[in-house]
């Protein structure tokens, strides 16, 4: 895995972000997204993000739902779980997409804790009335290739424990293409954007109910 990729989840980890910020305004049901700075738009103008475009796709193809971006670059999940209780009760959403654990993984925290935290979401989601969608992340092997591949198998666990929509991996198609990266060799770049939606997609469509 190139060295600019291992960058990335430094920077996710370290850098600070915007709290919950609709991407829409109030009407129709809510698509809640819980991220890091994958979906939270590091780096790009309003409007550029993966969770921006899906707003358009969703009008585009006729779907009445307003999306709130509760996404906050260098989140780690135990920061998502901290948050997400407010955030249900706020928007009272009818899904919710959690895209978490990258920092997780930089800081190696124990693989047990991830998957405490993520199953304790999915558990509040569910209890709000919501349906779930979780995203994966691979991460680099610096705290051993065992390490990396029970962190990777969680998402996995987890979808099939809960019978969830899944995002394998949603930096799929861009984590080795160095024209997918922002200027600073570390961030997607508005043109990677619109792979990590075509990621997201396939997994949320069918939870819209149209």
């Amino acid at each position: 895995m190139r060295t600019s990729f291992l960058i990335l989840f430094l920077v996710l980890y370290s850098l600070a972000g915007p709290g919950i910020a609709p991407a829409r305004a109030a009407g129709g049901p809510a698509i809640l997204v819980v991220g890091d700075s994958l979906s939270a738009g590091y780096g790009l103008r309003p409007g550029q993000g993966w969770v921006s475009l899906l707003e358009g796709r969703l009008s585009a193809q006729g779907y009445e739902y307003r999306v709130v971006n509760a996404s906050v670059s260098g989140e780690t999940t135990v920061g998502g779980l901290e948050r997400l209780p407010r955030a249900l009760e706020k928007h009272r959403p009818a899904v919710v997409i959690l895209e978490l654990g990258a920092n997780d993984g930089l800081r190696g925290l124990p693989v047990a804790e991830l998957e405490a935290n993520l199953e304790s979401m999915i558990q509040l989601s569910r209890t709000a009335g919501a349906k779930v969608l979780l995203t994966g992340i691979r991460i680099p092997v610096n705290y051993g290739p065992r390490y990396a591949e029970q962190f990777f198998a969680v998402y996995g666990e987890l979808a099939q424990r809960y019978k969830l929509s899944l995002v394998p991996f949603i930096l799929e198609g861009i984590g080795v293409d160095e024209t997918m990266f922002q200027a600073d060799g570390i961030h997607p770049n508005p043109e990677a954007q619109a792979i990590l939606l075509d990621n997201v997609w396939p997994a949320l469509q069918p939870l819209l109910g149209h």
